[in-house]
């Protein structure tokens, strides 16, 4: 029985058009180097930021904490003045879904790599609220370990005292959110579409599952 779904934010719950990595490969580049923006979401997506800007640079042989940090510093606030300019908007079907979960008893959770701060400023650009559209928001800065590692999901079952992983589903665009589930134990990982990663991509982390819009979920659970 599923108790509770986690999505990812960007890509899967949010259409934000890739601005967080087309930002990221901007504010990369501008420090010297040539990176396509599929390298970078091949690379970094569903990362929590600063490993992604470490894995990244780390691709090109750069292994520098303070040059990451520098770059980290820099993308967040482009990434905060791009968001002020940026129309955000949920993909399509999102509420409806949320909706639809909700009804059944089954929480909504959201976790991303973002810290709190830029996850809290996209929910208040959406008019989504916690304890409305959705349960709980677990984002990069809350936990120790970050995805692939399972802490985000084992801080949102916590809070509703689930004990077994197997009543949770995770779905994320990239093949780090599908490892974030099976590290978890979830009962189904999936992967979607709609974001960073191909489908081809998605597939090589053997999801259980690959949609191509957030409704063809329903059945699934």
């Amino acid at each position: 029985m599923t108790r509770m779904v986690v999505f990812d934010m960007a890509g899967t719950t949010v259409d934000e058009d890739n601005v967080v990595y087309k930002t990221l490969r901007k504010t990369i580049n501008a420090a010297g180097f040539d990176f396509t923006l599929e390298q970078v979401l091949a690379l970094g997506a569903g990362k929590e930021k600063l490993m992604a800007v470490k894995d990244i640079l780390a691709s090109a042989g750069v292994i520098d904490e303070s040059t990451s940090k520098a770059v980290h510093a820099h993308f967040t606030k482009e990434l905060e003045i791009a968001y002020d300019s940026f129309e955000l908007k949920p993909q399509p079907g999102t509420e409806d879904v949320f909706s639809a979960l909700k009804k059944r008893g089954i929480l909504v959770v959201l976790n991303t790599g973002y810290n709190r701060a830029t996850a809290v400023s996209i929910l208040q650009k959406l008019n989504w609220l916690v304890g409305e559209q959705v349960d709980v928001l677990v984002t990069a800065s809350d936990v120790v370990q970050n995805r692939p590692h399972p802490d985000m999901i084992f801080h949102a079952m916590k809070q509703f005292s689930i004990d077994d992983a197997a009543g949770v589903v995770k779905v994320g665009d990239s093949i780090i959110d599908i490892e974030e589930g099976k590290n978890a134990g979830c009962g189904l990982s999936i992967g979607i579409t709609t974001g960073a990663h191909t489908q081809d991509q998605l597939a090589s982390a053997q999801p259980d599952y690959i949609l191509h819009n957030l409704a063809a979920l329903l059945p699934l659970i």
